[in-house]
């Protein structure tokens, strides 16, 4: 059962890899677990929950998803849409690893939205889709190992930014206020973080704007922390990547 005709890849290899037989699918599983595993190191070298052999299970199970709902196709079969299954599953898996940090950061999106994305890159891979399967994946590793830095570069020259405050005590609270508004600062938002309940700190998740002209051009927002921290009353303070 010829597949696809048109992928330039799949042209290069030859008829074999157009096919779903023994030589295609060894070749598709291999080429899976491969690229599976590269995404999955560059994961766990950054620590992340989701690394080596996460990435290398979702990958294959949806290449061998996608390759049995062609085999039944092929075998004028009814089609059990395996693949489908597979894709919401990893869907599911993905909202699971979607946490809450004790600052009230969400952790884990990035992950989620990886782990989703490399299944759908794993059913090109196992529909023979070589070119949109590499082109995902040297796409992919760029969005993880190279937009970062960028990422950060923006959000450093943000006007609005997130600080996790922690006080010695609650009435200090007003007094910070003043303080941030003489900065120059806009209070966006303020929300108690109650995972800090009975540990004697008060601790704030405090949204801010930067208003003041002179600010915008002269200071960073890790100066404007420091300036925050030499508070007597400030325990810590850190803004939230």
């Amino acid at each position: 059962m010829n597949l696809v005709v048109s992928d330039p890849i799949a042209i290069f290899l030859g008829e074999w890899s157009m096919s779903l037989n023994s030589y295609a699918i060894l070749f598709r599983i291999l080429l899976t677990m491969v690229l599976g595993a590269i995404v999955g190191m560059e994961r766990s070298s950054k620590r992340h929950a989701a690394g080596f052999r996460t990435f290398i299970f979702v990958s294959l199970s949806t290449t061998i998803a996608m390759m049995l709902d062609i085999a039944f196709a092929s075998n004028n079969q009814v089609t059990p849409i395996i693949s489908a299954a597979a894709i919401v599953g990893i869907a599911i898996l993905s909202i699971n690893s979607i946490l809450y940090s004790s600052k009230n950061k969400i952790r884990g999106l990035t992950t989620a939205v990886g782990l989703f994305t490399w299944g759908v890159v794993g059913l090109c891979i196992g529909a023979g889709l070589y070119t949109i399967a590499t082109a995902s994946f040297f796409a992919f590793i760029c969005s993880l190992s190279f937009f970062p830095p960028f990422e950060r570069y923006l959000k450093d020259r943000s006007n609005h930014f997130e600080v996790h405050i922690e006080l010695k005590d609650p009435t200090y609270l007003q007094d910070l206020v003043t303080v941030i508004r003489k900065l120059g600062l806009r209070i966006d938002d303020i929300e108690v973080n109650p995972a800090y309940a009975n540990s004697g700190l008060s601790v704030y998740t405090v949204a801010l704007s930067i208003e003041s002209a002179e600010l915008k051009k002269y200071k960073t927002h890790e100066e404007i922390i420091k300036a925050m921290a030499t508070l007597e009353y400030m325990s810590h303070i850190e803004e939230m990547k």
